[in-house]
């Protein structure tokens, strides 16, 4: 592992929630029925619309992205977390930490992406209701959802590199159950600058530019909806854009306040971050479907054709 100056950790040791280790087994209770909504509830999500003619429209096309993104951010988070918790796993190899991270980070600016194409087919379907279909054909969105993926899988391809030529203390504690960038990076002895400018450059050229035209689709939604005649119309289209706006902070919200926790917190309590990390990565997830479901009518009446058949 030595290299004259070089030093790179076989594996790093995952950590739980601080000063609670003895009640982790406690803890994974509430962890295991977030883990089995968002299982559950993203699966019957993807399979309701797959199975229903009538939800084969864009905004369900957009909605099962978002429900596979959210499947595969559970499935990315769950192995080691419940790992650490019932049998106190928390060593991680070197190689299989930085895939985990690669996989986390492609998945969360793919849901950025997902939301930010959502708000468009809410903006088109308001403004352009007669054109809506023509606009957004079943090639557009599958080409919207390559061009997604495209762009999260190449954006983040350097940061494995540009972890890997690092050298690292002999500190090898991460601060979640889970391997995340900025804390991977935090944990190296050499000088970082490249790392946290090429971090920051990406975040804000994906998930902030994302941000930023949700809030002006939202802001032409609106402008949109002030014009129509009456109030119960101005009232039907914004009902429209409920769930999708609670998807949004539900999501945003705890990965900005994330971001700027490991870039600016360094005096932040452990507990904060941990929580806080927690909440950006599994309650999106099991709230998303939720959500959905209690907002769709559509998908409440088709959920309830499916159960009545079975």
């Amino acid at each position: 592992e030595f290299n004259g100056s070089f030093y790179q950790p076989s594996a790093f040791l995952m950590m739980g929630i601080p000063g609670l280790e003895a009640l982790h087994h406690w803890i994974s209770i509430p962890f295991c029925a977030l883990y089995l909504i968002a299982l559950l509830g993203n699966c019957m999500i993807v399979f309701i619309i797959k199975k229903t003619p009538s939800l084969h429209e864009p905004m369900y096309y957009f909605l099962s992205m978002l429900a596979v993104t959210d499947l595969g951010l559970v499935l990315c988070t769950l192995p080691t977390t419940l790992g650490l918790f019932w049998f106190d796993i928390r060593r991680i190899g070197f190689d299989a930490c930085l895939t985990q991270m690669y996989f986390i980070h492609i998945l969360s600016f793919t849901e950025s992406s997902v939301l930010l194409a959502m708000a468009f087919d809410r903006f088109i379907a308001i403004s352009r209701p007669l054109r809506h279909s023509s606009i957004l054909t079943k090639t557009t969105i599958i080409k919207i959802g390559l061009a997604i993926i495209l762009r999260a899988v190449v954006s983040l391809l350097p940061i494995p590199f540009l972890l890997k030529r690092l050298t690292y203390c002999r500190k090898t504690e991460l601060s979640h159950s889970f391997c995340f960038h900025p804390d991977i990076m935090n944990l190296a002895c050499a000088d970082i600058k490249v790392n946290v400018f090429y971090g920051m450059i990406i975040l804000l050229s994906t998930v902030g530019m994302d941000f930023i035209f949700i809030v002006l689709s939202y802001i032409l939604i609106i402008k949109t909806v002030i014009g129509l005649a009456t109030k119960e119309e101005c009232l039907k289209a914004l009902n429209t854009c409920v769930s999708h706006i609670c998807a949004v902070l539900v999501f945003f919200i705890p990965m900005i306040g994330l971001s700027m926790i490991h870039r600016f917190g360094k005096n932040v309590p452990p507990l904060v971050n941990t929580l806080v990390a927690y909440t950006y990565l599994i309650i999106p997830p099991a709230l998303n479907p939720v959500i959905y479901s209690i907002k769709s009518s559509h998908i409440r009446e088709a959920l309830l054709r499916a159960l009545r058949r079975k």
